[in-house]
């Protein structure tokens, strides 16, 4: 079946679809990474978003049950250069095809994806359409301009937990702390390093209050990963600025964003943002680089930031912009990679170790 993508600058490329069939709009990034698909499919914060695969590749390697990063694909669609048409590893349990078919996911082939990174590159992230159904680009370009863009928009309302519950992995032995974790659309894996470093994770939806924390009386604060504009959830910032000095903070991607703006920064949107497992990040202290994972369209204005005991600690070497930042005086730190990795490199795990530091030291750290 043909499928036909058309972006918001009247730009459209004609493929071949897989998936589901159906129309899907989104704003369009790319992700360079070369392995990783299920992760990427599953990470919450691909909510409101088209994903491009620069590799030419995707699906070589099917779908299995443990790569999965939340219950379900939260991207929009999906554009690659060509669908594997083996899927081969022993822990395949299904194709990425019919796992997309399952989750109603859109997705095209058999399109230049070499010439779709470039547009984006020039001009940003854009607005899209995939449709297996309307072949009138014209159409589709209306129906694109009346779709929804990501700022000021609230996509965490759609991604996060309905109810608290509890998370501990008893593979990895005793727990040391207590750690809320407040849900904007974690990642798997975080979970999984917070057990590995001794937590218990109580897990609470984004719109949580101060006062729900405060009542658990844990030993640390999460602040997790999420989709869209940070300045979409004024709720969850206000909740996080008064929690900032009553407990040990670490805070990941939109949870370092928060932070940046519980602190009474600012926030911007990139051009077309980090979006793979391969960006250098430097530790501004050490002058030693980690290769991290990233997927994240917006960044701190870590100078808009009134208080000066917000240091900048990391920088993309790429373009410069903020990857971390932490308090001279109190027990808080964010960087806005995944240090959790999946898909992408383990270089920057350390900084679970270094929240677990802090949390043994308590609010006097």
């Amino acid at each position: 079946m043909k499928a036909y993508l058309v972006l918001e600058d009247g730009s459209a490329f004609k493929g071949e679809s897989f998936g589901a069939e159906g129309e899907s709009f989104g704003e369009l990034v790319f992700n360079t990474s070369m392995a990783g698909y299920q992760e990427i499919l599953t990470d919450p914060s691909y909510k409101g978003q088209i994903v491009t695969m620069t590799y030419p590749l995707i699906g070589n390697y099917g779908v299995n049950d443990e790569d999965v990063e939340s219950c379900k694909p939260w991207t929009e669609g999906f554009v690659i250069k060509e669908l594997s048409g083996i899927a081969s590893n022993y822990r395949k349990k299904t194709t990425l095809d019919d796992y997309m078919k399952k989750y109603k996911i859109v997705g095209i082939q058999g399109v230049d994806t070499r010439a779709i990174t470039r547009k984006l590159r020039t001009k940003g992230a854009m607005k899209c359409a995939i449709s297996t159904m309307d072949p009138d680009e014209k159409k589709l370009l209306g129906k694109i301009k009346a779709s929804p863009g990501l700022l000021g928009r609230d996509l965490v309302k759609e991604v996060t937990c309905k109810k608290p519950f509890d998370w501990e992995d008893k593979g990895v032995g005793k727990t040391r702390f207590t750690v809320v974790a407040i849900d904007c659309g974690t990642k798997l894996n975080i979970f999984r390093n917070l057990s590995r470093i001794g937590c218990k994770v109580k897990v609470l939806p984004a719109s949580a209050t101060a006062e729900d924390v405060l009542a658990l009386k844990p030993d640390g604060l999460f602040l997790s990963n999420g989709p869209g504009d940070p300045e979409g959830v004024p709720y969850h910032i206000e909740t996080v600025r008064k929690l900032i000095g009553k407990l040990p903070i670490f805070g990941i991607c939109l949870g370092h964003q928060i932070l940046g703006l519980a602190f009474g920064g600012k926030t911007y949107k990139l051009k077309f943002g980090h979006h793979g497992g391969n960006h250098p990040v430097m530790d501004l202290r050490t002058r030693k680089v980690d290769i991290t994972s990233q997927n994240h369209g917006f960044a701190v204005d870590i100078d808009s930031i009134p208080d000066k005991d917000v240091v900048l600690t990391h920088i993309n070497l790429y373009d410069k912009t903020v990857e971390g930042m932490e308090h001279r005086k109190l027990p808080v730190f964010s960087v806005q990679y995944h240090p959790e990795a999946c898909p992408g490199p383990h270089d920057a795990e350390y900084l679970f170790d270094k929240f677990a530091t802090l949390m043994s030291k308590g609010n006097n750290a």
